[in-house]
Order: structure tokens, then C-alpha cells, then sequence
């Protein structure tokens, strides 16, 4: 790694003593939710035998069903399908709207677009006959948010007074939408409570980035379907693979009949050496969690304070791991993504470039000097080349490793013009 400039160092240190207050807020949080898992682990007595794998079928696997049985009670819900043949985030949340929706239903997106991988998931783009969901008569309506940032909450009821929606999808992180807020699990109660007194619909949220930011998780205030990937904040930076969906007993059924087929659904699935890692990493997440929301802080404050726009502010609330910053031209975001690739324990000599990455409607340049491929738990940044020239920064498997990495690239994003 190159020096690294003074006017680095004392813009760090200047931030974390800003940010004492905020950093033991993600400690408080971090025990609260280690203590959960930990109760979980106790009560579904956890032992040597559950770390072990299966072939072939997965029959039994006790390891595999035991540790979905720990995910249901950590997040507070009936049930839960954890799996490393789930490939990605979109993966697993394709599984849930396949799972749950069938032709002539409406699935209806209350925030606004929802992630650009999707689009083709959905049928918004790509070509017909592709296997989308528009190729299987589900139609697809959506709701943006309101100016300040809010759930529209009088549109969604109006809407869904009118029948025909089946599926309400929440995207919970703002994903490549700079100016959107992450909803709180709080938010995102109020909307279940909404949504199930008014018709029969499932409330499913697109839960990636958010788990273990917070005391609880969406499904324990009425979601019916959570999804995430076990790359992302509840693998703990250990799973090289895999993705969950957890929520009411019926909808994980469902959702296990598109993971393999109907009539066999969750019963098969062979672990073969992944349990170890998937147990691990369940356990360890809290802490890494709690990591990466103090690196996102922190580069928060120290660019904030540099007179780039943030998203969150260094002092506003965080419901997922994610900082996004402002840059204002496609220099800046190579310099930023190069300052946190130079920092990254993986591949640190390597220069991100933008390209034409799958399911991305513009070239997209990546940091990823990870131990997993893609696992942006890791330190990570990535952006899309188009104005206003955002990079999505996240990660950090210990908070002392990506204040390096943030400290790179903040030198570098100073010296570009």
C-alpha cells in the first residue's frame, strides 16, 4: 500500500472522535443481536455433529436443517431456507418471486424501480421468452416513494383496495438510487401492518445489506418473506457461497418448491463442507457488521467534511451497511475504487476498470479485493459510470483494516482533478 498522506490520518482521527458516540451505538447493537444468536445456538445445542457435511441427496442433514432453525428464531419468524446452492442475492430473491407469485398476479414494488439485476428477473428488460416473470403473466406495477423520502403509504392502500396484488416487494437499501433512504425495520412494520389489514397479499423484503444492522429484523414485525445472501452481512465474511430466505412457514415452503421442485422442496440439498463456514459466519456477523457501519461512518465523515455529498451523513441513522458519496465525475470514481482496491487485503496491486458487468445497464467499475469473489461484506465499493458519478462503498471485515482502505482512497480521490 502507498503512504498514505497526513491530512488522511488526522481527517480520520478527527472523525473518530466525532464519531465515538455513533461507534458504540453499532457496539450496542452488535451485543444485542450476538446475544440472540448465541441463545439459538444453545437451544438448538449446536455441536461438533452439526458442523459436518452430506453428499449426493443431503437426506438428514442435521447440520443444514439445524442451522435453518437457528436462522427462523435469530430473525424472529417461523421458518427459514439457507442454502449455499442459493448463487447470489438475486438468486435467492428470484426464488421468493417464483415462489409466490403465478399467472395474472400483480407484483407490486412500493420503492420505486427496484434493483437494476432484477430488471431482467422481472421482465422490464431483456428479450421475451427469456423466462422472466412477464413471460409467466405476472404483471408488475410500482409505487415510488414520495419527495421526502417516504414510504407512500396513502397510495399503497388505495392501490391494493383495488385487488389483484399478491406481492408487495420492498427493496430495503437504497441500492443504485444515491438520494433514496434505507427503510427501517420500523418503517417497513408500519407498511406490513398496512398492507395485511387492507388484503391477502405477501410482504416481501429485499433484506440484502440490512441484517444485524439493527435490534430486530423485517419478518419480526410482519414481513412474510425476507431474502438476503450469505456473501452480504449474515455470513460474517466466512460463507464462500450461498443465500437465505426466511419468514411464515408458507411462504418458505413455496419459495423451497422453486428452489428444487414440487414435492420435494427443502428436503434435499447436500451440504457437503459448507456447514462449518455457514455456522461461523452466523456467528461472527454481528461483530462484522458492526465493523463495516463504522467504516461506512467513517468515510462518510471524512469525505463529508472534504464537501462531497453523502448518503447517509456521518451522524444520521443506518439501517444497512452501505455509504454512498456523491463524486461528480468518472475519475473520481476510479481514484476511489483504485484507493480501496490498494487497501484491500486480495488482489491490492490490481486497477478496477469499468466493464460490462451481467445485469447492469451501464459499465460498472468494481473494488473487490476480497477472499470470497464479490462478498461485499469485504471492503467493496462499486459504481455505475452515469451522473451523478455515485460510488456505493460497504464492507469491512475489521474496522482497523478499512479505515486503511478508506484513508487510500479519500488521497487519491484528493489528487484527481
Amino acid at each position: 500500500m502507498s503512504v498514505i498522506s497526513k491530512e488522511a490520518f488526522d481527517s480520520a482521527l478527527c472523525a473518530e472522535s466525532a464519531l465515538a458516540p455513533v461507534f458504540a451505538g453499532f457496539d450496542r447493537v452488535a451485543r444485542i443481536c450476538a446475544e440472540r444468536i448465541m441463545d439459538a445456538f444453545a437451544e438448538f445445542r449446536v455441536s461438533d455433529a452439526h458442523l459436518h457435511g452430506t453428499t449426493g441427496y443431503g437426506y438428514g442433514d442435521r447440520g443444514r436443517d439445524t442451522l435453518e432453525q437457528i436462522y427462523a428464531r435469530v430473525f424472529g419468524c417461523e421458518a427459514a431456507l439457507v442454502r449455499q446452492q442459493i448463487t447470489c442475492g438475486t438468486h435467492a430473491i428470484a426464488i421468493g418471486l417464483f415462489g409466490l407469485l403465478r399467472p395474472g398476479d400483480v407484483m407490486l414494488s412500493v420503492t420505486g424501480k427496484p434493483y437494476d439485476t432484477l430488471d431482467e428477473v422481472i421482465g422490464l428488460t431483456g428479450t421475451d421468452g427469456n423466462g422472466s416473470l412477464s413471460d409467466y403473466g405476472v404483471k408488475y406495477e410500482q409505487i415510488d416513494m414520495t419527495d421526502d423520502g417516504e414510504l407512500d403509504l396513502s397510495a399503497i392502500r388505495e392501490r391494493l383496495g383495488s385487488g389483484t396484488v399478491r406481492m408487495v416487494f420492498v427493496q430495503r437499501s437504497k441500492g443504485y438510487a444515491a438520494d433514496r433512504r434505507t427503510l427501517s425495520v420500523a418503517e417497513i412494520g408500519e407498511l406490513c401492518s398496512l398492507v395485511h389489514s387492507v388484503s391477502d397479499a405477501y410482504v416481501v423484503v429485499d433484506n440484502c445489506y440490512g441484517e444485524f444492522t439493527e435490534e430486530t429484523e423485517p419478518v419480526s414485525v410482519g414481513a412474510d418473506l425476507q431474502i438476503g445472501s450469505l456473501i452480504k452481512n449474515p455470513g460474517g465474511g466466512l460463507c464462500r457461497t450461498g443465500g437465505y430466505l426466511a419468514g411464515t412457514k408458507k411462504a418458505v415452503e413455496l419459495c423451497s418448491y422453486r428452489y428444487t421442485c414440487p414435492g420435494i422442496g427443502a428436503e434435499v440439498g447436500a451440504s457437503l463442507d459448507e456447514n462449518r463456514a455457514m455456522y461461523q459466519g452466523l456467528f461472527f456477523a454481528p461483530t462484522v457488521v458492526a465493523a463495516a457501519l463504522k467504516c461506512a461512518a467513517l468515510a462518510a465523515y471524512m469525505f463529508g467534511q472534504a464537501g462531497y455529498k453523502t448518503v447517509p451523513c456521518w451522524d444520521e441513522p443506518r439501517h444497512d451497511i452501505i455509504q454512498a458519496v456523491d463524486l461528480g465525475s468518472a475519475e473520481k470514481i476510479c481514484a476511489f475504487t483504485l484507493g480501496i482496491q490498494s487497501g484491500s487485503p486480495v488482489d491490492s496491486y490490481v486497477t478496477p476498470e469499468p466493464w460490462d458487468m451481467p445485469g447492469y445497464g451501464d459499465p460498472v467499475v468494481m473494488a473487490a479485493g476480497t477472499f470470497t469473489s464479490g462478498a461485499s461484506i469485504e471492503l467493496s465499493a462499486d459504481a455505475p459510470i452515469r451522473p451523478p458519478y455515485t460510488v456505493y462503498f460497504q464492507g469491512g471485515l475489521t474496522y482497523e483494516t478499512g479505515r486503511l482502505g478508506i484513508m487510500r482512497a479519500y488521497d487519491l480521490v484528493m489528487s484527481t482533478k
